[in-house]
């Protein structure tokens, strides 16, 4: 898998995680402030990016898969699912 597979992976899992998890109402921010929603969904994309790299090498690296099978990107969406989860969690 490319560096474009995981960019497109990764950044939308994050993305996906900031939107649909709902987080605590108390702590929402003001929906007039945009940069703090924009700066979030930036590295939730980022995190989810770096996630799904990290989870597709380490599978290859301990000879669980090769790359190209489907196993890599199950383990890359999981990676980027599970990352994402955990930073929307953190800040919200």
């Amino acid at each position: 898998m490319g560096f474009l597979a995981f960019l497109l992976i990764g950044g939308a899992s994050g993305v996906a995680t900031w939107i649909f998890y709902p987080g605590n109402p108390k702590k929402r921010p003001n929906p007039a402030i945009r940069t703090s929603n924009l700066q979030g969904l930036l590295v939730a994309a980022l995190l989810g990016f770096i996630a799904a790299a990290l989870g597709a090498y380490v599978g290859q690296y301990l000879n669980l898969f090769q790359s190209g099978q489907m196993l890599e990107w199950a383990a890359a969406i999981l990676a980027s699912c599970a990352i994402g989860c955990v930073y929307t969690t953190l800040t919200k």
